[in-house]
């Protein structure tokens, strides 16, 4: 058995050509903690007619892309690519393979574990490389592998001891974004694709996707309310608030339930992680499972009546009120006072 070496790897997850999000958030994070573990960067990006990404890749500080290509690799399909990663993974062992924590991650990624068996961790909210002395052995540069436990009442660190490859699925925008200014001088190295009769198992026969009409992730200004805004109705002035900032409208998981707003505009645990310029919590009380969701804002307003609640422990500005007094003044001095 070959030494395990230090190498981060990322899979780069892309759809009709174009490559997701999360992938970049994960070469961001994956650079750092191989300069940790001073090794290299690389991802595994497979699909048809991608080489023009590569570029966008290595703007992130990747060293090495390994390429696979075939026209029937185009769109994702569980057999192929799982055999394809899984391959390459036992056969070059690094020592840690990030995944982003969508439909295509979490499909993809405990088929590659259980085929290298290798440690994997889902929905991880953070990553981590630390020294860890466990049952009295230590185990030099482990990844630590953080993430909501138990419904998200608390944080749990996971660590995979016993195995020599580590791997994480990354919830979406929980990670920075960071692209160097200027590209490394990286490595494409193109690998062959032999189909294999198991790959045809599963066949596409038609695709629709239809693009969401609402980017919470991307918008700078998010107004959300919880379950104190008290009604569906009531929800109208943040929409109002939020069409002046030219932001968006989010609620927590509560507000949701309640059928106070759709579940595509919910942030938190089960919903969308963002990290806008301002979010403004209205009658949100702030439990842990919200809070991992929109505490990486630059500034936060939450308006409470209670002042107690524990959204009040990560705002940077907090104000003690009923949201239905409080935000028609925020309204009424934007209208008439900062124009």
């Amino acid at each position: 058995m070959s030494k395990i070496s230090n190498e981060v790897w990322v899979f780069i997850e892309q759809r009709e050509g174009k490559i997701a999000d999360v992938s970049f958030e994960l070469l961001s994070k994956g650079r750092k903690l191989a300069e940790q573990l001073k090794g290299p960067l690389k991802a595994i990006m497979i699909g048809h007619e991608m080489k023009a990404n590569c570029g966008s890749i290595f703007q992130y500080g990747t060293n090495e892309i390994l390429l696979i290509e075939h026209k029937k690799l185009q769109h994702y399909r569980t057999m192929p690519y799982s055999r394809i990663v899984s391959e390459l993974v036992a056969e070059r062992k690094p020592r840690i393979v990030l995944f982003g924590a969508t439909f295509i991650g979490r499909d993809l990624a405990p088929r590659v574990a259980s085929f290298t068996k290798s440690g994997l961790t889902a929905d991880c909210t953070d990553l981590q490389i630390e020294d860890v002395t466990y049952l009295k052995q230590d185990y030099p540069q482990l990844l630590l592998q953080i993430r909501p436990a138990f419904g998200g009442n608390i944080i749990a660190t996971i660590i995979t001891p016993d195995v020599p490859i580590q791997m994480a699925t990354v919830r979406e925008g929980v990670m920075e974004n960071h692209p160097l200014d200027k590209a490394v001088n990286g490595k494409i190295t193109e690998l062959p694709y032999t189909s294999e009769p198991v790959d045809d198992l599963i066949e596409i026969l038609d695709r629709h996707h239809e693009e969401s009409k609402i980017n919470l992730k991307s918008a700078p200004i998010i107004v959300a309310g919880g379950y104190g805004m008290q009604s569906k109705e009531n929800f109208d002035m943040l929409y109002e608030l939020a069409h002046l900032l030219g932001g968006e409208v989010a609620g927590s998981r509560a507000a949701v339930d309640a059928g106070f707003i759709p579940h595509e505009r919910q942030v938190g645990q089960t919903g969308v992680t963002v990290r806008p310029k301002l979010y403004i919590a209205c009658g949100i009380s702030g439990a842990i499972q919200h809070r991992a969701g929109m505490q990486e804002a630059n500034k936060i307003i939450a308006i409470n009546t209670d002042p107690e609640a524990p959204i009040f422990e990560v705002c940077h500005y907090g104000i003690v009120g009923d949201a239905m007094d409080v935000i028609p003044k925020f309204i009424d001095v934007y209208k008439h006072k900062l124009k």
